[in-house]
């Protein structure tokens, strides 16, 4: 579900990824593991353990969600969907529904916000985007809103340390004490789906920030305040309906965008070329 090289890859070759299995009694269950890719084992590597990192984190079908990215700060952050279990997002004594923070070994950091925790922020639904504004090491998360009634309302989150962000007390505008609203979110007849997303660093659209949708079948550019850290003075989509369901958006060390379409996820409707990684140039 998640995938993410070292810093010092060049060096280590220590790849951190995250996936779903099925347990010996039948349950789902997520976990992480740090994997040694050995380039010696002929044209494209080979991947091998080196270590679980975190292991029987209760998995399901849906709200499954995890995104593996590596912050500035050299930590391992982690999310982890509530996995249709909404209280689980407001107990802090597991992992479900959290943005975890690891050392690259697995341990813990000392500055983490819960003493012998792994758990960053909490009342997260389905959280599928992390992304720091470079400059400001802001960080930010892009997170599945509720279906039924209510409906939609996809959040865009500027994430702190400790805090609380609602699921499944508090939902789009609502405002509880000690909760954390949103900075954006769809409404609540708009469905973003919103899944991966990155601040852009170079040409025009240095400083957007781009989110992924996969039912919203659309790149999002979204633009922040720089003087107010939750102020979004624009918002709006790009490439609709073109390329179908977008899984996620990486800027490439050559300044080009790479999209990665989710149309065989047995949600799309795939074409012959799908699923397929789309080079985006910006002039």
């Amino acid at each position: 579900m998640g995938l993410a090289l070292d810093p010092q890859f060049a060096q280590n070759r220590f790849v951190y990824a995250s996936f779903t299995l099925r347990a010996p009694n039948g349950q789902l269950q997520n976990r992480l593991v740090r994997l040694r890719d050995d380039p010696a084992a002929g044209p494209g590597g080979t991947g091998t353990l080196d270590r679980v990192l975190l292991d029987s984190i209760p998995g399901a079908q849906t709200h499954d969600g995890s995104r593996v990215r590596f912050g500035p700060d050299g930590k391992l952050y982690v999310t982890m969907g509530d996995a249709q279990n909404p209280d689980a997002a407001q107990r802090q004594d597991g992992l479900n529904g959290k943005i975890l923070r690891l050392n690259s070994d697995g341990s813990i950091p000392a500055d983490n916000p819960f003493p012998n925790s792994p758990v960053y922020s909490y009342g997260h639904r389905n959280p599928q985007g992390l992304a720091w504004q470079p400059g400001t090491n802001r960080l930010y998360e892009s997170e599945h809103g509720p279906s039924g009634s209510p409906c939609c309302l996809d959040e865009l989150n500027l994430i702190e340390p400790g805090k609380n962000y609602g699921w499944p007390v508090a939902t789009g505008d609502a405002t509880r004490e000690g909760m954390v609203s949103p900075i954006r979110h769809s409404g609540a007849s708009v469905t973003w789906a919103p899944a991966g997303m990155t601040f852009v660093s170079n040409g025009p659209w240095a400083g957007a920030l781009l989110i992924t949708g996969l039912r919203g079948t659309a790149l999002y550019r979204a633009t922040i305040d720089t003087g107010d850290p939750r102020r979004v003075t624009a918002f709006e989509p790009l490439f609709e309906r073109q390329f179908g369901r977008l899984r996620d958006v990486a800027e490439g060390p050559d300044g080009a965008l790479y999209l990665l379409t989710s149309n065989q996820d047995g949600r799309g409707q795939p074409t012959p070329e799908d699923d397929r990684i789309i080079r985006v140039t910006v002039r």
